[in-house]
């Protein structure tokens, strides 16, 4: 089976080595220098544009950012549709809104091809041993066709039904979690070193207590070593939470704590702290209160 992953980011290196690793012919797409030789050191081989992709591809999986980028991987210019095979099945990962997810599904399907709105979670860990949890919609034919892909980069396959935009919703909401329990768990934190407390003790007691989120876990253990390399960037969820706030407006419905949590994103992204992990958010409380974060080991 010839596979394309179109974006080696954080969780696209990963996906297309686990698809490596599964035995599939993988094609590594991305524009970066750096990630196509790291794909190609594993012995993968690689594109500059989607355009370059292996001819009669059965397979894409879009690790990219958002809807414009896959809409433009696969039918721009310098797009991928030309190189896929007939009845190949386009793999769409990127975080987007479910009416963006069921405009490309059209034009995947009036093109001849299979669709899955199919998102993503786990981060670059999961990613790296092909451990994520994919929410997906889509045909029967889509997630046949999808299944050795799937199985190469997911433990578990949510199959939310047959139409296009399921998937998406699921993401969207799932993502408003994911960027309230980050920014609460920054506030908790810079709130604790405020007052005083030892960083590495409250997090330890937060940790073992009931408290405790798995993003409290996860992204302050990197705040307290000062690593701030983006597995998932503040600027993500800059825009994963303005999905969720077009989402909620298009039904009349309330989310301010999603509002707030991404009124605290952009701020930390106009500060310049865009590009840093996420977790990262805390350099707000840090800029309004002056309180000191733990220095980078």
């Amino acid at each position: 089976m010839k596979v394309a992953v179109i974006g080696l980011g954080a969780m696209g290196m990963g996906a297309a080595l686990s698809c490596h690793r599964a035995g599939l012919a993988t094609t590594g797409c991305d524009m970066r220098d750096t990630a196509r030789a790291d794909f190609a050191a594993a012995g993968g081989s690689t594109a500059a544009s989607a355009a370059e992709i292996a001819e009669g591809t059965d397979a894409v999986l879009l690790l990219v950012v958002n809807a414009a980028q896959t809409e433009a991987a696969l039918f721009g210019p310098a797009g991928c549709a030309p190189r896929l095979a007939p009845g190949a099945v386009i793999i769409a990962s990127a975080t987007m809104a479910p009416a963006d997810a069921k405009k490309l599904a059209e034009k995947a399907e009036a093109a001849g091809f299979l669709y899955l709105d199919a998102p993503v979670s786990g981060g670059a860990a999961k990613a790296a041993s092909g451990e994520m949890t994919v929410m997906a919609s889509g045909s029967q034919a889509a997630f046949a066709k999808a299944r050795p892909v799937l199985d190469a980069v997911a433990t578990k396959v949510w199959e939310l039904g047959d139409a296009p935009g399921i998937g998406a919703t699921v993401k969207v909401v799932h993502q408003l979690l994911a960027g309230v329990h980050i920014a609460v768990a920054a506030e908790a934190m810079a709130l604790g070193i405020r007052a005083g407390a030892d960083p590495k003790q409250l997090y330890d007691v937060v940790t073992t207590a009931a408290g405790n989120s798995w993003m409290f876990e996860n992204r302050m253990a990197r705040v307290l070593t000062g690593d701030d390399a983006p597995r998932s960037a503040v600027d993500i969820f800059v825009k994963d939470l303005g999905l969720v706030a077009e989402m909620a407006r298009g039904l009349n419905h309330p989310v301010p704590l999603a509002s707030q949590a991404q009124q605290l994103f952009t701020a930390a992204s106009a500060m310049g702290h865009g590009r840093a992990d996420d977790g990262f958010v805390i350099r707000v409380w840090e800029a309004l209160t002056g309180i000191t974060l733990p220095p980078k080991q």
